[in-house]
C-alpha cells in the first residue's frame, strides 16, 4: 500500500499558515508530499525546501487571478498537486490542519483495512475547528464537523473548491464520495491567528471569489457555541502554544450575535433534541 499527501499553498508565511507544521505531521504516515506552490510574495517556497525531506515533491505554479469564481482557483492548485499523487490513497491536508501523532498508525490501518475494498472511496476526519485560541474550539450545526481528506486515488474526482471531492460517474453523474468515519481527528487551526494575518488572508482570498475584503472581529460569533479545550495538542503544534494558559476565548458581539447565528441556535436545539448531526457533510457515509 502507498500513501500520498498532497496540499497547496502560496503566501503561507504572511497569512499565518502552520503549513510546515501541517506537513510534517503526516511525513511518518505517507510515502510522499505532492505540494503545488504558488508564486507568492514571501518566503514560503525557501522554508519548505528547508525541510529538505526525501518524500517531498514541489510544483511551482502561478495562480490564474482572472479566475473569480466561487473560490475555483484553489480546486485548480489542489487537483494539480493530486493528479501528480501516484498513491494507492491521496491524502489532502489544507495548510492549517494537523494531523495528532497519536492517530498516525490509526490512520495506516484504517487505509489497509479498506484498500481492497471498492465501496469505500474516501476516509471522513472529525474536526476540532479552533477560534480564537488554542484552548476553544467551536460546536455548531453551522460548522462543518467531518469531512474526507482522504480519497481513493484511482477514482474520477475534481475539487469545486479546496474543500471537498466531486465523484464522476459514467458519463454525466456527479456525486459525493462514499466514505467511512472512523473517528480520527482533524485539528483545524485557521481561527488562531493574529486579526492582522486573518484581514490579510481575506484581502488576498477575497479576489477569488469575487467579493471585496470584510473587515474581521473573532467577537462576530455565537458564544453559546464556544467549548474548552482540554486535549493534548499535536506535538508540532506544542512549541507555537507555550504560552502555558488555558483560558477560554469568549466572544463579546457589540451588537448582539450576528442574526444567521440566532437561526443556527434554532438548528443547534433540534440536534440536541433529537440527537441529530445537522451539520453539512460532503460525502455519502456508507460504513463504521
Amino acid at each position: 500500500m502507498k500513501i500520498s499527501a498532497f496540499t497547496f499553498i502560496k503566501n503561507g508565511q504572511l497569512l499565518g499558515y502552520p503549513f510546515l507544521q501541517s506537513i510534517e505531521s503526516v511525513l511518518d504516515l505517507v510515502d510522499e508530499f505532492v505540494i503545488s506552490v504558488g508564486d507568492g510574495e514571501d518566503n514560503t517556497l525557501e522554508a519548505l525546501k528547508s525541510l529538505n525531506n526525501d518524500k517531498i515533491r514541489i510544483i511551482e505554479t502561478n495562480w490564474n487571478d482572472k479566475m473569480r469564481s466561487r473560490g475555483y482557483v484553489y480546486g485548480q492548485q489542489k487537483m494539480i498537486a493530486q493528479f501528480n499523487c501516484t498513491g494507492d490513497w491521496a491524502f489532502y491536508l489544507e495548510a492549517d490542519e494537523i494531523v495528532h501523532e497519536e492517530d498516525i498508525e490509526k490512520i495506516r490501518s484504517v487505509c489497509q483495512k479498506y484498500l481492497n475494498d471498492p465501496e469505500v472511496e474516501g476516509i471522513a476526519f472529525d474536526y476540532i475547528h479552533f477560534w480564537g485560541n488554542e484552548n476553544t474550539y467551536i460546536d455548531s450545526s453551522h460548522w462543518y464537523r467531518s469531512e474526507v481528506r482522504i480519497i481513493r486515488n484511482s477514482i474520477r474526482t475534481y475539487a469545486p473548491d479546496g474543500l471537498y471531492w466531486i465523484v464522476l460517474d459514467g458519463r454525466k453523474g456527479r456525486r459525493y464520495p462514499k466514505a467511512i468515519r472512523p473517528g480520527i481527528k482533524m485539528y483545524h487551526y485557521g481561527w488562531t491567528r493574529t486579526i492582522d494575518q486573518l484581514e490579510k488572508k481575506d484581502e488576498k482570498v477575497s479576489q477569488y471569489w469575487n467579493r471585496s475584503a470584510e473587515k474581521v472581529s473573532y467577537d462576530q460569533i455565537d458564544p453559546l457555541i464556544m467549548r474548552h479545550f482540554t486535549g493534548k495538542h499535536p506535538k508540532v503544534m506544542q512549541s507555537i502554544f507555550n504560552s502555558g494558559s488555558n483560558g477560554m476565548f469568549i466572544p463579546k458581539p457589540k451588537n448582539g450575535i450576528p442574526k444567521e447565528y440566532k437561526r443556527y441556535r434554532l438548528k443547534d436545539k433540534i440536534e440536541k433534541i433529537f440527537n441529530v448531526d445537522l451539520s453539512k457533510k460532503h460525502y455519502k457515509l456508507v460504513k463504521n
